[in-house]
């Protein structure tokens, strides 16, 4: 699910960016406003469909996600119209970086409690597939075929190996289940009482203000990272580098990024993911500035590199930090209103960057901008866990 959710993700659409601007004509705002409106939309609709994931079971569920990529994949390899692109972006970001991703993510938290983090970065490994493989591969396809002939035969390998893989998969499910439901009754409930910690209700999350404090550090990696990786190829042509070298490089980052969550998830068992989670900005605020100051084509390895750094740390500690504060008995519904605000705020990310490029703006300018904002979410995100730990033993208490 989380290698299926690329077709969504922003590495992977930002590749079709300068394609289908070219193709409807459409400058770097106007681009950038209509992937935010989908990307809002995608982020508004998660809150509810996100939230079904508690109550329908996890093979008819991940069916429908997957049936719902193939379906945006078609819609977008015969869009005509502007209007009709909205509706694409909103079906791609909404199964893949929303739902394929949310699927995966939420059934790792849920039916792995001692080992979560390693678990949530195993499963990690197929986004870092994706983004290894898809992003150059894309870039010869939409060089050989088109980007609409392009989407067109994502849509139909989606198709044709999701039904067999998930079915396979999920032949135990029936049974993990059952047990997952008697651990909750009896470990979980002991773990609660022994952390302090209970199960909260998505209201009872949204009425505490801890919770709001937290927010703009856990959603500033979605916002800054969407952002980059959407204008990666502007990016590059801004500085006079190949398109094919930017695209070449996200296999560096793949491998970094597979290090770097297997790492991680062994920090989240073993230190907690509030501790991890006050932490993962720092290598994002460094790349800021590498990319931002930057001119030789060679510094965009290092660049990946502390990314990647960032991303694994950020991807482990933001998914496994929910359960750890506010318990499992509501994960699902948490969770995807977690992603619902990720989704959100992310799409704000790619007009923002596009609004200061059509102004002018230089690269170097809007990355210490970026820096900036992640280093003040940094801190707020910081004194928010540290001070409640200390005045009350444990944050959900």
């Amino acid at each position: 699910m989380t290698f299926y959710s690329s077709i969504g993700q922003t590495f992977l659409v930002g590749v079709f960016g300068p394609a289908i601007q070219s193709d409807f004509n459409l400058s770097h705002t106007t681009w950038g406003t209509m992937y935010m409106i989908g990307t809002l939309a995608s982020g508004v609709v998660l809150t509810w469909s996100g939230g079904l994931i508690d109550r329908v079971r996890l093979p008819v569920y991940a069916l429908s996600v997957c049936g719902l990529i193939v379906t945006a994949c078609g819609l977008t390899a015969f869009v005509s119209g502007p209007v009709g692109l909205v509706l694409c972006i909103f079906l791609l970001r909404h199964s893949g970086q929303g739902l394929a991703y949310h699927t995966a993510m939420t059934s790792m938290t849920r039916y792995f409690v001692n080992n979560r983090g390693r678990a949530i970065s195993i499963a990690s490994l197929g986004d870092a597939a994706g983004q290894a493989i898809l992003p150059f591969l894309a870039l010869a396809s939409i060089s050989a075929i088109g980007w609409r002939w392009t989407y067109g035969w994502f849509g139909i390998i989606i198709a044709i190996t999701s039904i067999p893989t998930i079915l396979r998969l999920l032949r135990g499910w029936v049974q993990l289940h059952k047990t997952h439901l008697k651990r909750f009754a009896v470990k979980d409930r002991k773990d609660s009482e022994e952390n302090n910690t209970s199960s909260w209700s998505r209201q009872q999350v949204l009425r505490d203000p801890r919770f709001y404090l937290m927010l703009p550090g856990l959603v500033a990696p979605g916002f800054i990272g969407t952002a980059l990786f959407f204008n990666h190829l502007n990016i590059a042509d801004a500085k006079g580098w190949e398109a094919s070298w930017v695209t070449g490089n996200y296999v560096i980052y793949a491998v970094v990024i597979v290090i770097s969550q297997l790492a991680s998830g062994a920090l989240v068992d073993r230190f907690s993911a509030s501790s991890v989670v006050q932490c993962m900005l720092i290598p994002l605020v460094v790349g800021l500035v590498i990319i931002g100051f930057a001119d030789h084509h060679l510094w965009f390895v290092p660049y990946m590199i502390i990314l990647a750094i960032h991303w694994g740390m950020a991807s482990n500690s933001t998914i496994a930090i929910w359960p750890q504060l506010y318990g499992v008995g509501h994960l699902g519904a948490i969770k995807s209103m977690h992603f619902a605000l990720t989704v959100i705020f992310s799409a704000f990310g790619p007009v923002i960057f596009g609004i200061l490029i059509d102004l002018e703006f230089s690269i170097r300018n809007i990355c210490l901008l970026a820096a900036t904002c992640a280093i003040l979410c940094n801190v707020v995100l910081v004194l928010t866990l540290r001070t409640v730990k200390k005045e009350h033993g444990q944050f959900a208490g």
